[in-house]
């Protein structure tokens, strides 16, 4: 059996509805070590590759948030909800009947290269030490402020409005959220982001994770045999 306590890297695909800490807490508990941590934090809607490092593998933990992502995803045209996904209910509607497949495919072009982005306020950025979610929770709004990210690949997969499927390749700290709200309303619409799966970071892919519950199965197996 691998030791864990020593260091290793887990590939995990994160189940929707856990945290990026729940995750962590249950192989902190299932593996018995205390030193334990993750690589970049998945909303808890979001699916997809959650890279786990323990013992002397969590010195590499910030390289490994600096590392290029990748993520699959849908938008759904019509609605803006207060987190840009759909974990909250919709504060506004919007038409959509007016946009062709062909201004969808051309409105990538103008996010491609390095942008200026806002994070949504459901997020865990802290601002004067509070966490705006925090504030968002208690209906208070503040000003973010914008930071640069890089988009290196904006693909439509997929149209069937109000459903339209994408893929991103992106630098570290880029909220999908804010993406897929930005590019609506530069649509002269509105969409919430209403789903999204991790799929690669830096090196590690998805398509090599383990269910958390496989993992488990996995680990129980080492330890009897």
């Amino acid at each position: 059996m691998q030791n864990y306590a020593d260091g290793a890297v887990i590939l995990i695909d994160k189940p929707k509805t856990w945290t990026s800490f729940d995750v962590v807490n249950k192989l902190r508990y299932v593996l018995k070590i205390k030193k334990i941590g993750h690589a970049g934090t998945l909303d808890p809607m979001a699916t997809g590759l959650l890279v786990i490092c323990t013992g002397k593998w969590t010195k590499r933990i910030e390289e490994f948030q600096s590392s290029e992502k990748e993520y699959v995803g849908e938008m759904t045209f019509g609605a803006t909800t207060p987190s840009y996904d759909a974990e909250t209910e919709p504060d506004a509607h919007f038409e959509f009947a007016h946009i062709t497949s062909q201004q969808i495919l051309e409105a990538t072009k103008p996010f491609l290269g390095v942008i200026l982005q806002i994070p949504p306020m459901y997020s865990a950025i802290k601002i004067n030490g509070k966490r705006l979610y925090e504030l968002a929770r208690k209906g208070k709004t503040v000003d973010v402020p914008a930071r640069e990210v890089e988009i290196k690949e904006f693909e439509i997969v997929e149209i069937n409005l109000p459903i339209v499927k994408f893929r991103v390749v992106c630098s570290k700290g880029t909220y999908i959220r804010s993406l897929v709200h930005d590019f609506a309303k530069h649509l002269q619409s509105g969409a919430y982001m209403s789903a999204l799966c991790r799929t690669r970071n830096g090196e590690f892919k998805n398509e090599d994770a383990l269910s958390v519950e496989d993992f488990i199965a996995q680990i129980k197996y080492e330890t009897n045999v």
